[in-house]
C-alpha cells in the first residue's frame, strides 16, 4: 500500500468518495466507559478457551512469554492508532476513514474489508462459545439427551438478534457494560476457583477406596482408560449432586506439547495468532469515536486501564486452567472443571449471556454502517427504525449463526481471525500508518522500530494464515458439517 504524497490526489479522493456522517452517537462517553468496553472484549467468554488454545500448544515458557510480549506489543500498537485519531485536523470515527486520510482512496475499501472480516470471524466465535456454554448447561442436568451444539448455536443467534434489535448503538450499552462485567466475574471466578480446587485435589489410588467410603457417603463409578493412559479412573460423587473428581491414579500432570514435529509447528504458529487475538478488537477508532474530548488523551487512559487492570482476570484464568489440567485442558475450560452442579450451571449461563453482549460490541461497526447507509435516525422505537433493525441485523445474525453451526471449530477460527485481520489491522497497518503520518517527526531509530514491526508481523500473518487454513482443513475432514463437537 503506497501512500499518496500528492495533496491534490488526496483532495480528489475526498471529493470522489464521501465519508458519511454517522447515524450513531459520537463524543458522548467517558474514558472509563470506553475502558470497560475494551476490557469487556479482553475478558469476554473467549478467555474460557485460552488455556486450551494458547497454553496447550505453547507450554509454560512459550505461553507466559508469548502473553506478556503480546500485551506490550498490543498496547503499543493500539496507542499508535489512538494518537492518529485526529490526524489532519478532524476526528476519524472509523478505521477505514483514518486509513483513507493517510493513504488515499484505495485504502478505504481494503481496510474496510479486512476490518469486517475480522469482526465477522470474532462474532462467529462468540456464537460458538455461547452455544457451547448453553450445551454444557444442558449436559449438567440431562446426561442422556444433551441438546446438540448446532441447536444451541441457533438459540444463541436468536438471543443475539433480540438484543441487537433492542440496543440501537454502542453508547446505549451503558447499563449492559455493568452487567457484562458482573457476568464475566462470575464465570472467571468460578472457573478459577474450581480449577484451583482440582489442581490442589489430593490424588488417591484405587486401593484406598474402602477407607474413603467409610469416611464419607459416596457412590463409585469406574471408568477405564479415560485420563492420560490411566488404567482406572475413579470418580466419586457426593450426595450434594457434585461431580467433583476426588480420586484418580496418582500420575503427575502432563505439561508437554503433544503431536508430531510438523503438526507442532503449525499449532504453535496458530497459537501465536491466538495471542494477538486475545488483546485486540480491530475497532479502536469506532470505540474512540464515542469518547468525549480530549479524545486522544481519554482513549489512552482507557487503553492503560485495559492493559493493566483489565488483563488480570484473563491472565489468572489462563494460567490457573493450564496449571490444573495441563495438556488435557479443554478449549472450553468449564468442561474441564469439577464442582457443584448449580455453580457450574451459573457459570455457563453467565458465559452464554456475556457472549450476547460482547457480540453486540463487535457487531456495532456493521450496524453503524447499515444504519448510516439507509438513514436510520431518530427514536429507536420508531416503527420504520425498529423494522429496519429486525430485517438488517436479523439477516446479518442469521448468516453468522449459519456459518457458526456449519463449522464450529473455535480454536481454528481464532487463529484464522488473528492471521487474516488482527495482525494486519493492529500491527502492520498501525505501525505503517504511523510512519507515513509522522514521517518528518520520527528519528531514524523510531522508523527502524516501526518498519521492523511491519516486516515481522507481515511474515507472521502469512505463516499463521497457512497454519490456520491447514487446521481447518484437518478438522473439516475429521468432523462433518454441523458437527456436535
Amino acid at each position: 500500500m503506497v501512500p499518496d504524497n500528492n495533496r491534490n490526489e488526496v483532495e480528489d479522493y475526498k471529493l470522489t468518495v464521501q465519508v458519511p456522517e454517522t447515524a450513531h452517537q459520537v463524543s458522548t462517553d467517558s474514558w472509563l466507559q470506553a475502558g470497560f468496553v475494551l476490557t469487556t472484549g479482553v475478558n469476554s467468554v473467549f478467555v474460557l478457551g485460552y488455556s486450551g488454545t494458547i497454553m496447550v500448544p505453547l507450554g509454560w515458557i512459550g505461553g507466559i512469554v508469548g502473553l506478556l510480549l503480546a500485551t506490550v506489543l498490543s498496547l503499543n500498537a493500539n496507542m499508535l492508532v489512538a494518537k492518529l485519531h485526529e490526524h489532519g485536523g478532524k476526528r476519524h470515527i472509523r478505521y477505514r476513514d483514518l486509513a483513507a486520510q493517510i493513504y488515499g482512496r484505495r485504502a478505504y475499501t481494503i481496510t474496510w474489508a479486512m476490518q469486517y472480516i475480522n469482526l465477522f470471524m470474532i462474532n462467529i466465535g462468540f456464537l460458538i462459545l455461547g452455544g457451547s456454554a448453553l450445551k454444557a448447561c444442558f449436559a449438567l442436568f440431562n446426561y442422556e439427551h444433551t441438546m446438540k451444539l448446532p441447536y444451541c448455536i441457533a438459540i444463541t443467534g436468536f438471543a443475539c438478534t433480540l438484543f441487537a434489535i433492542s440496543t440501537p448503538h454502542l453508547s446505549a450499552l451503558r447499563v449492559w457494560l455493568g452487567c457484562s462485567t458482573v457476568l464475566s466475574l462470575i464465570y472467571i471466578i468460578v472457573a478459577c476457583v474450581l480449577a484451583a480446587k482440582d489442581g490442589f485435589q489430593p490424588l488417591y489410588r484405587g486401593e484406598r477406596e474402602p477407607a474413603l467410603r467409610e469416611s464419607i457417603e459416596l457412590s463409585l463409578i469406574w471408568i477405564p482408560d479415560v485420563l492420560c493412559g490411566s488404567d482406572i479412573f475413579l470418580c466419586l460423587y457426593d450426595n450434594n449432586d457434585s461431580d467433583a473428581v476426588i480420586g484418580a491414579n496418582a500420575s503427575p500432570r502432563d505439561y508437554s506439547i503433544h503431536g508430531e514435529s510438523s503438526s507442532r509447528i503449525f499449532t504453535t504458529i496458530g497459537a501465536s495468532a491466538n495471542l494477538v487475538f486475545a488483546f485486540n478488537t480491530g475497532m479502536l477508532p469506532e470505540i474512540q469515536a464515542t469518547v468525549r474530548q480530549p479524545a486522544v488523551k481519554n482513549t489512552l487512559k482507557a487503553l492503560y486501564f485495559q492493559f493493566t487492570i483489565g488483563v488480570v482476570p484473563m491472565f489468572a484464568i489462563t494460567f490457573i486452567g493450564y496449571w490444573a489440567y495441563g495438556a488435557s485442558t479443554s478449549t472450553y475450560l468449564l468442561n474441564s472443571v469439577s464442582g457443584p452442579l448449580w455453580v457450574k450451571a451459573a457459570a455457563n449461563i453467565s458465559a452464554f449471556l456475556q457472549s450476547i453482549i460482547c457480540l453486540h460490541i463487535f457487531a456495532s461497526p456493521t450496524y453503524e454502517y447499515l444504519d448510516t447507509k439507509f438513514g436510520i435516525r431518530g427514536s429507536a422505537l420508531q416503527l420504520n427504525n425498529l423494522s429496519f433493525r429486525i430485517a438488517a441485523r436479523g439477516g446479518y445474525l442469521v448468516i453468522s449463526t449459519l456459518v457458526s453451526a456449519l463449522l464450529p471449530f473455535l480454536g481454528d477460527f481464532e487463529s484464522l481471525t488473528g492471521a487474516l485481520s488482527t495482525f494486519p489491522l493492529t500491527f502492520i497497518l498501525a505501525n505503517h500508518m504511523y510512519i507515513v503520518a509522522k514521517k518528518d517527526k520520527l528519528s531514524t531509530l523510531q522508523k527502524f522500530w516501526h518498519w521492523l514491526n511491519v516486516i515481522i508481523f507481515a511474515l507472521m500473518s502469512i505463516a499463521a494464515t497457512i497454519a490456520s487454513l491447514r487446521l481447518i482443513a484437518v478438522d473439516s475432514k475429521e468432523y462433518h458439517v454441523f458437527a456436535d463437537v
